[in-house]
């Protein structure tokens, strides 16, 4: 028998050319690492923070399978209850420092709030195949504390549907006779529905085109997604027979939706048609090809009746050995075989899913080993332990813990005490031959290394204040990296805004980009590069949630940092691809279908901005006004990113896109202009169109006031553009508090607004990402004061709550003036890392949206810079460019070689605003001379 293993990467399709690069060196770098081509992965390690479960370390024993081991390493008080650190709930551990390439990371865990009793556990790269950890236990109380430290051992399945890691996939492994052949369904050469859906090239989540994933499927996914629901559906394959078959039959596995025959008609290998008995179970059809030679074929299935149906895939194989074909669910085993390891304090862990042996070390020698025979543990597992002599305890089914409980540590008044362990993987052997070498493991010099790959803080003075906050952000956005995500017909590490949400987030990760691409250039451009395909990739982009085409941003920036031509010119078509899309280029796109010409995303998702309960936004979706209205923040983003591109397309002197950038830019800007701008309220407004498509009016609320009072009613702030007047009136409405501005940064509702809701979700609340992109837009206007006002207030606000609970919160509230939402959250909270670097950290130019800069360099002490800088549509008009400088001196500034006056927000950090009528400039810095 030919087994085939349901496993999905080794059957995954190349989807798209995705290339990743690496991280700039110097502002010259070609960022030339690559990772492969069809990859969304990231070039993390094998052992990182990868968990779902329970916070610690985990280990990927091989990227393709979506397995994950974790242990997990947490404090408790000896024999009292604790709740195990979830990373799906509130729980009591803080990430605290972390680098870039996952090296080394640490987490706070607090025992007795604050800083009374914790500890601080770290994990530092060994090589390869070995992680060493640091536990440093701390008694800051007048009282002797005795703790215990579980090392809690795990294995994990691929999770059969996101948001739920608990339930795993259970697929099916074909088995074959040995000349038997096995094709997914979801392999396939062309994939058409006869009358495409709307999301027929942005399905969500990286999916491809009608793929479907269950239980039972092999792979765990075939095609279906309302295949069949109309006739002419059709699907093509290429594959390959390497020895010729007698009599031979293709057996198609489907199953139907509906208790409903259906009919499928085979072209390619064989022309006939095939009849489906209806079978809501998974089922075989089967028809007789003949005698078959070895060698290359082709396969054409089509839909001949209206029955919706799932297939799973096709086997060929001898009529003699139909009933050879077997289909196995795969038998997932959390309990692993537990060996005695090399050295006393060790165990050895072998998992039945996978070839590889785990060992665990731990220098203690006061300890209790356990099992828990369960899916989670319980709250009281640690007084649990200490009750008896047994070492098996049992609670929910579906999971296994092993658990080494180094106990008890005892702590003296005000001291503090570092224990450290070791884990590691590889074959039996060589887990035998590290743990009996565990001894001679130099702990100090292991982390001592792996912590110089710590982001390197060279701030002015005034920004020291803020290091804490900073590091604690940094840290979170760092390591809240999830594995498995499946997208694109393959498991991939993701950094996932936080672990509730272990999928992917289109807006959300364009701003944990841009977060990252502060601490590192190559996880910023990693990040990228996730969510863009290539020209022969089915979606335009990775796709879910809110369609703002933050990614489009996220690349100015790091083009900006670094001026590479070759990320330049790889980048370029797919970020044109997503463009395209969003603006209703592309064939199947239905965001431009208004007579307007206005853009609308409702069709991909019912929020436009990200801010789920933005009242226009819920009072047209409560309305049913989804078809007829289009909101304004889309088309002003789309105005944007077009000038962003429109750049880089000049930068590749490509001429044609060029004149496609510019009738884009006039005519969404003349709609806006045209249709939306209330001149009563001075804010642009919802455009409700009759049904045939006209635009007919602005959405008022009570028939009276604009229900776009709000971030979203200055968005063309964003986009550069208005008349003089209609610029005022929008800015002014950002500037005064009690409408857009408050003592926390900028309401995403007008408080003067009937509308507005304190206790709201956005409504109410300050965020972080808006004010990010209105901070850039008063660059671009000269603004640099009121752009230095947003990020200091939002810079502040993140200190003042950081410091006090330790947490990196999700939003803000104007009311009470605390955090909210979820406590450990990267997403759209990164733009704190941007303003810090842009305002306090040395040898940082930032600039708004209409500079591209085209070279930049630093001298090595940061006393000078050299900067060209082209400039969009400044004719006359100031703009403003922020520099961040060696702080022990004083500076002059020239443009064009003419010195020009500049303002110090604090002592290195210089804003200059320039107005001229060139394109294009030489900035250049450099300290007084004495």
């Amino acid at each position: 028998m030919k087994r085939i293993l349901g496993v999905t990467g080794l059957v995954a399709l190349i989807i798209g050319c995705v290339t990743i690069f690496g991280s700039c060196e110097d502002n010259n770098s070609e960022n030339a690492n690559l990772i492969g081509e069809g990859s969304h992965d990231l070039s993390l390690p094998q052992w990182g923070p990868y968990t779902k479960k329970y916070v610690g370390i985990s280990h990927i024993p091989n990227t393709e399978d979506g397995l994950r081991f974790d242990l997990a390493v947490f404090p408790s008080f000896y024999n009292k209850a604790i709740a195990p650190p979830n990373v799906l709930k509130t729980s009591n551990f803080h990430p605290w420092e972390a680098s870039p390439n996952l090296d080394y990371y640490s987490y706070r865990h607090d025992l007795e709030w604050k800083d009374k009793v914790y500890a601080d556990v770290a994990y530092a790269k060994i090589d390869a195949d070995a992680r060493a950890i640091a536990m440093t236990c701390v008694n800051n109380t007048d009282s002797i504390q005795n703790l215990s430290m579980h090392l809690m051992a795990s294995m994990h399945f691929p999770p059969l549907a996101p948001h739920k890691p608990e339930i795993p996939l259970i697929y099916g492994i074909v088995n074959l006779p040995e000349n038997g052949v096995w094709f997914d369904a979801l392999d396939y050469e062309t994939f058409t529905f006869k009358n495409p859906w709307i999301k027929d090239q942005l399905v969500p989540d990286g999916m491809l085109r009608g793929e479907v994933r269950e239980n039972g499927l092999v792979n765990g996914s075939g095609i279906g997604n309302g295949f069949g629901r109309r006739t002419g559906d059709l699907v093509t394959y290429k594959f390959s027979i390497s020895e010729n078959i007698k009599d031979a039959v293709i057996a198609i596995r489907y199953k139907t939706e509906k208790e409903e025959n259906a009919k499928l008609q085979l072209g390619g290998i064989v022309n006939t048609e095939v009849s489906l008995p209806a079978s809501t179970d998974l089922n075989f059809a089967k028809t007789s090809i003949g005698e078959i030679q070895k060698g290359e074929f082709q396969l054409t299935v089509e839909t001949k009746t209206r029955t919706p149906l799932i297939i799973d895939g096709y086997a060929i194989v001898s009529k003699n050995d139909l009933d050879a074909i077997k289909i196995e669910p795969i038998k997932w085993n959390s309990v692993p075989k537990i060996i005695e390891g090399s050295a006393p304090t060790s165990v050895i862990l072998k998992y039945e899913n996978t070839d590889t042996y785990y060992g665990v070390y731990w220098n203690y020698p006061d300890f209790k080993t356990a099992e828990w025979f369960a899916k989670d543990l319980p709250n009281d597992f640690n007084e649990q332990l200490n009750a008896t002599e047994e070492s098996k305890f049992y609670g929910d089914k579906g999971g296994h813990f092993t658990d080494a409980a180094i106990q008890s540590i005892n702590l003296e008044p005000n001291t503090s005490k570092t224990i450290h362990a070791m884990v590691c993987s590889g074959s039996l052997e060589e887990v035998k031959t590290r743990l009996e070498s565990v001894a001679s493991i130099d702990y100090e010099k292991i982390f001592t290394a792996a912590k110089k790959d710590l982001y390197k803080y060279n701030t002015v003075p005034e920004g020291k204040q803020y290091l804490f906050s900073q590091k604690r952000m940094a840290a979170t956005t760092i390591t809240n990296v999830v594995y498995p995500i499946y997208t694109q017909h393959q498991y991939i590490r993701h950094h996932a805004p936080g672990r509730k949400w272990d999928c992917l987030y289109t807006w959300d990760s364009g701003f944990i980009g841009i977060g990252l691409s502060q601490l590192d250039i190559k996880r910023g451009t990693e990040n990228l590069n996730a969510y863009l395909t290539g020209p022969e990739a089915q979606s335009a982009f990775i796709h879910h949630g809110t369609p703002l085409p933050v990614q489009i941003y996220l690349f100015q920036e790091l083009w900006n940092k670094t001026q590479s031509e070759k990320f330049l010119k790889e980048e370029y078509p797919r970020l044109k691809r997503y463009y395209d899309f969003l603006i209703g280029n592309t064939s199947t796109s239905t965001t431009r279908n208004l007579a307007s010409g206005l853009i609308r995303t409702w069709d991909y998702f019912y929020n436009s901005g990200g801010w789920d309960d933005y009242p226009p936004q819920k009072y047209m979706h409560e309305n049913k006004l989804a078809k007829i209205t289009a909101p304004v923040v889309s088309s002003a983003h789309i105005i944007r990113v077009a000038k962003i591109l429109k750049m880089a397309a000049e930068a590749l002197d490509n001429s044609e896109d060029v004149v496609g950038y510019n009738k884009d830019i006039e005519s969404l800007s003349a709609a806006l202009n045209d249709y939306a701008w209330d001149e009563e309220s001075g804010y642009y407004g919802y455009v409700l169109h009759s049904d045939s498509g006209r635009p007919k009016e602005i959405l008022k609320y009570n028939d009276s006031v604009n229900y776009n009072m709000g971030l979203g009613g200055v968005s063309p702030l964003i986009a550069g553009i208005g008349n003089e007047v209609q610029i005022q009136k929008t800015l002014s409405h950002l500037k005064t508090e009690g409408e857009l501005w408050s003592d926390v940064g900028l309401s995403t509702v007008d408080q003067s607004a009937p509308y507005f809701n304190k206790r709201g979700y956005w409504n109410g609340r300050v965020w972080m990402p808006h004010q990010w992109f209105y901070w850039k837009a008063m660059l671009d206007l000269g603004e640099a004061d009121f752009a230095h006002k947003i990020a200091t207030t939002a810079l502040d606000v993140w200190k003042r709550e950081t410091e006090k609970t330790y947490n990196c919160y999700e939003s803000f509230s104007i009311e009470t003036k605390g955090g909210k939402g979820w406590y450990q959250f990267s997403g759209l909270s990164a733009p704190v890392l941007a303003w810090f670097n842009a305002y306090y950290q040395i040898g940082n130019l930032t600039t708004g949206y209409d500079v591209w800069v085209e070279k930049q360099a630093f001298n090595k002490d940061f006393t000078e810079l050299k900067a060209s800088l082209k400039i969009q549509n400044h004719a006359n008009k100031p703009f403003s460019v922020i520099v961040c400088l060696n702080p022990n001196y004083s500076y002059d500034v020239y443009w064009n070689d003419k010195k020009v006056s500049h303002k110090e927000f604090n002592k290195g950090t210089l804003s200059v605003t320039i107005t001229g009528d060139a394109d294009t400039g030489e900035l250049r810095i450099e300290k007084v001379k004495t």
